[in-house]
């Protein structure tokens, strides 16, 4: 027997209001592009995400902030920043366009880093670990009907970091102790985790922080390179100050292998992907120059 018109549509009604419904993606914006994909993985198809650094081929040191960064922010519901002084322009407009109800993502305060630490968070798999799941738990305040996809997003992205961390844990057993130089300690989180001893800390300081390095301090490193007293020079490929570019040729020229370094995710690629990419390549700069 066919029910009735009216309780046929009330059925349909209840089944309509019983499901969630469709909201729009839940707007992202995170100062650094790194911290967009993790937020893009672990969010998918309801977030929409806007980083603002993410020209690979840029200097972030000189970045300045523009009227379109600060339209991007009036409509973001999660702002992740990285803090330690990194990206002081972001911290300046969310102090000056507060906004109710905006979650707010400091990632050096998820590592307990404070002004004066190594600002470059990112390559700790570890503190971007940790931010996926301060994001899981703010999505799912925003959007708690969607809590369940949300912590499948965050566990997948954990899961995936996996293998990065198989890398760093076998590199670690071959290369521990390996005398390595930088220009800039960009590479330096990922650099303790390996076990390496990192020369010419004052230099490298010293050109993150735009100042002039001390004679002595280049001095120092020229000895290493010529002295070859370190296995491989990292430099901080999104910059282009001639005293390091100068340190650059005097290694090649000693046959020390060089590896680049980046401070922005590249363009068509992934947090997981980069940071792979960039231990493999140090990974064949040491085997290639423990045979020499």
């Amino acid at each position: 027997m066919k029910k009735p018109l009216y309780l046929a549509t009330a059925a349909l009604a209840a089944a309509f209001l019983a499901s969630p419904a469709l909201a729009d993606p839940i707007n992202v914006v995170a100062a650094e592009n790194f911290y967009g994909d993790v937020a893009a993985q672990v969010g998918g198809d309801k977030v929409a995400v806007t980083s603002i650094l993410s020209n690979p081929d840029e200097d972030p040191h000189l970045f300045e902030a523009s009227a379109s960064t600060a339209k991007a922010l009036a409509s973001a519901k999660i702002v992740i920043v990285n803090g330690v002084d990194y990206d002081p322009w972001m911290e300046k407009l969310l102090k000056a366009n507060k906004a109710a109800g905006r979650r707010e993502i400091r990632v050096a305060s998820l590592a307990h880093k404070k002004p004066g630490d190594n600002p470059h968070l990112w390559y700790d798999p570890a503190t971007v670990k940790t931010l996926a799941a301060a994001l899981v738990a703010d999505l799912s305040l925003l959007d708690p009907a969607h809590r369940a996809d949300y912590q499948k997003g965050g566990a997948a992205f954990a899961a995936s970091l996996e293998p990065l961390e198989a890398k760093i844990a076998d590199m670690r057993k071959k290369y521990s102790g390996q005398p390595v130089s930088a220009s800039e300690p960009v590479f330096g989180y990922m650099a303790g985790l390996l076990g390496l001893n990192v020369h010419n800390e004052k230099f490298a300081l010293a050109i993150m922080n735009n100042t002039e390095p001390s004679a002595g301090d280049v001095a120092a490193f020229e000895n290493d390179l010529k002295g070859h007293k370190v296995k491989v020079m990292l430099y901080n490929a999104q910059a282009s100050e001639p005293a390091v570019q100068r340190l650059v040729q005097i290694a090649k020229g000693e046959k020390i292998p060089v590896v680049g370094v980046s401070e922005t995710e590249p363009a068509n690629s992934t947090y997981q992907k980069w940071m792979t990419s960039q231990l493999d390549a140090l990974d064949q700069a040491l085997s290639s120059s423990a045979t020499q």
